[in-house]
């Protein structure tokens, strides 16, 4: 017999999620349309992910704004990623129960501080000490960019990694402590190992989070518009391109630009994704 109010549900929930695969797709239609002149005439399209950018040659290419983004978001997801887990670790296993919930009641309240609050933060307490610690430029860098956006994904991981290593089954950190374990053989031979997909979401929405943020790397990051040689260098990202050059001629190939970054961006997204359930996949069938 057909439950009616449990199909009725189904329905309902259903909505929702084809809701917001049509607006992703949408979104990415619409810059794909706005761009398809880049893409038609001539490869342009492909011509802007190689090119460098220097408008009064002609070259309108985003190449150093795409090597800008992965520098920043990759070291700043090296930065994020032990200082994350270490305070997952003291909320969830090692630490106290009264101070886990005061910690994690400070992670929450840090969610909802606004970006531009971060960036003040760096461009006052963090960039002098960056310049006065390295003698080397404005301390406007990439090391001060990821520092600070590292602050900013820090709580994200730290939400997903807890709630992560709490729906592990007691029941399984019991049984090794019965065999003698220590709280750390505990948090690394069995929370870990079953808390590992909550561990690998939060890396990728941290991940996305750190590619599409703009206000940190547009205060932080110097928006030079070069290939970095080291952390200590200028750069540009997507993001912050898309911000600096709206305001271009609209036929020009300048503002189409900001669609090849946005369209680069979905793309760099996307592949972070599909690298991550590549891996779930292939440790699923691993077991």
């Amino acid at each position: 017999m057909i439950n009616i109010p449990e199909k009725a549900a189904e329905k309902l929930f259903l909505l929702p999620t084809v809701i917001s695969i049509a607006i992703t797709i949408g979104i990415f239609g619409f810059m794909l349309l706005l761009g398809l002149p880049l893409i038609i005439r001539g490869g342009h399209f492909f011509n802007l992910l190689a090119q460098s950018w220097a408008p009064g040659s002609g070259l309108y290419g985003i190449y150093p704004m795409i090597v800008g983004s992965l520098s920043i978001a990759s070291l700043s997801l090296v930065f994020a990623f032990p200082l994350s887990l270490g305070c997952s670790v003291l909320i969830s296993v090692v630490g106290h129960e009264v101070f886990g919930r005061f910690l994690r009641g400070v992670v929450q309240l840090m969610t909802g501080i606004p970006t531009v609050i971060y960036g003040f933060v760096g461009v006052f307490l963090l960039v002098p000490r960056i310049r006065e610690i390295f003698q080397r430029g404005s301390g406007m860098c990439i090391l001060s960019a990821s520092l600070m956006l590292a602050v900013l994904i820090s709580p994200t991981m730290i939400l997903f990694f807890t709630d992560s290593f709490d729906h592990v089954p007691k029941s399984y950190g019991q049984a090794a402590e019965a065999l003698g374990a220590s709280k750390g053989q505990k948090f690394l031979y069995v929370t870990l190992p079953c808390a590992w997909r909550g561990v690998l979401t939060g890396l990728i929405l941290a991940g996305g989070r750190a590619l599409g943020d703009t206000l940190i790397a547009l205060m932080l990051a110097g928006n030079a518009i070069q290939i970095p040689g080291s952390v200590l260098d200028s750069a540009r990202t997507l993001t912050s391109h898309i911000a600096l050059v709206f305001a271009a001629d609209y036929e020009s190939l300048e503002f189409k630009s900001i669609f090849a970054c946005g369209m680069s961006l979905y793309l760099l997204a996307t592949l972070l994704v599909l690298g991550a359930r590549g891996l779930w996949h292939r440790n699923e069938g691993e077991k």
